[in-house]
């Protein structure tokens, strides 16, 4: 299975994640915990069905220590006891982020303060940043198939 467009090698889509890599490095290199930053990854691909994005952070996470169980219950986060209050407001936000169009309230203000209890301004900024950006980057893999399987950790860097 090949990918419908090929994102590197086309002038404008190039240009476009060039950009959106550094501003996904910008998060990276945030207060935000790693390990909050791969879960929150992987449970917005999830949500958005990027099977690229999905093999990416499952294998990111695992070769930075995380371990199967929790990478195996993100999808099921509340019935879960293997993640921190931090976390789950983490994912919490992180689902309404991600599913706007499913609420007519959006993000609720009680799952912004759930997460402002765990994070400081400067976190939670990293995790908004981190919602768009993943949503941004799952649209582009879904809309052209980008083909899932064959990530190696830390491929891009």
């Amino acid at each position: 299975m090949d990918a419908r467009l090929n994102l590197l090698d086309n002038p404008t889509a190039n240009k476009f994640l060039k950009r959106a890599i550094a501003a996904g490095q910008v998060v990276k290199d945030s207060p935000l915990p790693a390990a909050t930053q791969e879960l929150v990854a992987l449970r917005a691909s999830q949500i958005n069905g990027c099977g690229f994005c999905i093999d990416m952070h499952t294998k990111d996470a695992a070769a930075a220590g995380e371990s199967s169980v929790r990478l195996n219950l993100v999808a099921a986060w509340r019935e879960a006891t293997v993640f921190t209050e931090a976390e789950r407001a983490a994912l919490e936000l992180t689902e309404q982020g991600t599913r706007i169009a499913d609420a007519a309230s959006g993000v609720t203000d009680e799952a912004w303060s759930r997460a402002a209890e765990h994070y400081d301004e400067d976190q939670l900024a990293a995790l908004v940043c981190l919602i768009a950006f993943m949503n941004t980057v799952n649209r582009l893999n879904v809309i052209i198939q980008q083909p899932a399987g064959d990530y190696q950790p830390g491929q891009f860097g």
